[in-house]
């Protein structure tokens, strides 16, 4: 395995196309609606065209929901509603369609992909399209010990680099993001505190079921005391990751690089989203132009990493569920944000919608 330069993806990485994006503008001040009139829909849907290179921008045909999945040693500490370890369970109901992403998916006819990186289970319990790229059987204890390897991050990384490249060569034109882990929030919680350069009580939330004063200090107390051992690596992106992050975590992190490589739009769910999304801003600046973040889950250390960022979320619904279900409720509102950049006519007296009607003197004269 070659070594992993981090900092090739800042030279990789190029912004949405500035020109295109201008020209998108242009068209919408010569539509049928005043400008401004549809809000938000207008800014979205020059976004999009940004990203595709193309005005009018194309309609969205081929979305994807993308979960990475694992458990978290940290978990261990009962700073989740959900026993450690469980996570395998969660991901059983979302392959048999039981759980709310499985629900919005259907409706919405959009394909969920799973990946496991670190489940605690045996790694033949899933397909092998689900566990192809698994790391390890769960991620260390962060509060106490490192939850990778350097060895394993790597791994983990290159393993979501290849996933946003199956994506990419597959035809995905928009990519769902989510997590379904147990200690996820918690570890997500750690690096936001680290980045962000805050306390642990500043980015400590309730995770997706609301745990009760006495399970939150655990966690407060958990996210403090792995506070503490990501401070000296804050540097070091990848070792980061290894130190208080996970394979899931990780791998987040280089599929988000690499869709900005591939320029496929990604819209963020959650809170441990959010933090990879954190964790990619700091290894290439220019990452989060090809980012939306989904919904505003009401987590804190969410809240923290978008405003870092600079992303202000499509939906206020409040959902702490995970697992891109929140996210998956703003693709519709994506989707009509592309139809009425692409659909709604312009205006008869704009230069280009003009069509010249022949004058007395150019009328064919009968014989």
């Amino acid at each position: 395995m070659s070594a992993l330069n981090l900092d090739d993806f800042t030279d990789l990485i190029e912004r949405p196309d500035g020109g295109v994006r201008r020209d998108a503008e242009a068209h919408r001040e010569r539509r049928v609606v005043a400008p401004g009139s549809l809000g938000r829909l207008d800014e979205l849907g020059e976004w999009l065209a940004a990203a595709q290179g193309v005005v009018p921008v194309r309609p969205l045909t081929r979305p994807r929901v993308v979960l990475f999945v694992g458990d978290h040693g940290v978990a261990e500490l009962g700073v989740s509603a959900r026993p450690a370890s469980s996570a395998t369970q969660l991901v059983q109901d979302v392959l048999e369609g039981g759980r709310p992403v499985s629900v919005l998916a259907r409706r919405l006819d959009v394909p969920v992909r799973i990946v496991d990186m670190a489940l605690d289970c045996p790694p033949d319990t899933f397909p092998a399209d689900v566990s192809r790229h698994r790391v390890r059987r769960g991620s260390g204890r962060i509060d106490v010990e490192d939850a990778l390897t350097a060895e394993e991050a790597e791994r983990a990384f290159r393993a979501g680099v290849a996933v946003a490249d199956e994506e990419a060569d597959s035809g995905t034109d928009l990519v769902v993001l989510g997590d379904v882990s147990v200690g996820g929030t918690t570890a997500a919680g750690v690096l936001v505190a680290a980045l962000c350069g805050t306390d642990a009580s500043v980015v400590t939330g309730r995770g997706g079921q609301a745990i009760d004063d006495l399970a939150w200090m655990r966690k407060c107390a958990a996210i403090r005391d792995a506070l503490r051992r990501a401070r000296p690596v804050l540097g070091e992106q990848l070792q980061l990751l290894a130190t208080v992050g996970g394979a899931d975590l990780a791998a987040m992190t280089g599929f988000l690089l690499q869709c900005a490589v591939r320029k496929v739009p990604v819209v963020l769910d959650g809170v441990v989203a959010s933090a990879c999304a954190l964790v990619g801003q700091r290894i290439a600046f220019r990452a989060p132009d090809w980012w939306l973040a989904g919904q505003r889950s009401g987590e804190p250390g969410q809240a923290k990493a978008l405003d870092r960022m600079a992303l202000e979320p499509l939906l206020d619904q409040g959902l702490t569920v995970g697992e891109g279900a929140g996210a998956l409720l703003a693709l519709p509102l994506i989707q009509a944000a592309a139809a009425l950049a692409a659909e709604l006519p312009e205006r008869a007296d704009t230069p280009a919608a003009k069509t010249e009607a022949p004058s007395a003197a150019e009328e064919p004269v009968e014989s």
